[in-house]
């Protein structure tokens, strides 16, 4: 018989076994997610994941969920930098900390967002990146998609196309040339900084522009 204890008890077994497919995800990929494995890693019976999350897509959901919380919790903190870029160098910091959850919190191939705990999550992290992401005169805007005017949902969506592609191609290793730039210096937040405009200016690179005057030529004139 093995005599050493089990890891978990049954009192924090579900955040356990949530750990440790997290700590799977980022050490061997996605790929080596699955039930069993969970388990073997937590040191527990096969069947107690399924007890707690159903299926693989329930603890797969319920994993992405605890990604989009403590996304929110990191964007929320970064909105009290005076910093104007502090949100959008904390949301790639995530990224970069956590490549492996975060590359799974955007699989919608591989999640059920009918799920209450990653639909909620997934609300409250938008409803932070909506407001960080925002210009400065959207600062006071909420993530109300029925009273959002086309110009702020536009310029919201600009902004954040540019962040996600932008952590989507570090996570790839693709800027990794661009990086060994010596004006880089091998560091993504410089160009970071470089690529993304200051709120203002973004806005106003998502605005129309202003009609031309009409002629005031005389007439025969023009």
């Amino acid at each position: 018989m093995d005599p050493s204890p089990r890891p978990y008890h049954h009192g924090n077994l579900r955040a356990a076994l949530l750990k440790t497919a997290e700590r799977l995800l980022e050490r061997d990929g996605p790929a080596a997610l699955t039930m069993r494995a969970i388990a073997r890693e937590a040191g527990v019976s096969h069947t107690a994941p399924a007890h707690h999350f159903g299926d693989l897509p329930g603890l797969l959901a319920d994993l992405a969920a605890t990604g989009f919380t403590r996304l929110a919790e990191t964007m929320r903190r970064a909105a009290t930098d005076p910093a104007p870029r502090a949100p959008l160098h904390a949301y790639v910091r995530f990224a970069q900390d956590h490549p492996g959850l975060y590359t799974l919190m955007f699989r919608s191939d591989r999640l059920d967002y009918g799920r209450e705990s990653l639909a909620a999550a997934s609300r409250e992290a938008w409803s932070i990146l909506f407001r960080s992401v925002g210009s400065d005169t959207d600062s006071a805007a909420q993530a109300d998609l029925t009273t959002t005017d086309l110009t702020t949902l536009g310029h919201v969506t600009y902004r954040w196309s540019l962040l996600h592609g932008f952590c989507t191609l570090l996570l790839d290793r693709r800027l990794d040339p661009l990086l060994a730039a010596p004006s880089c210096g091998g560091d993504p937040h410089v160009l970071l900084d470089a690529m993304v405009p200051p709120p203002a200016a973004a806005a106003a690179a998502v605005r129309p522009p202003p009609p031309a005057p009409e002629s005031t030529s005389p007439p025969g004139c023009r």
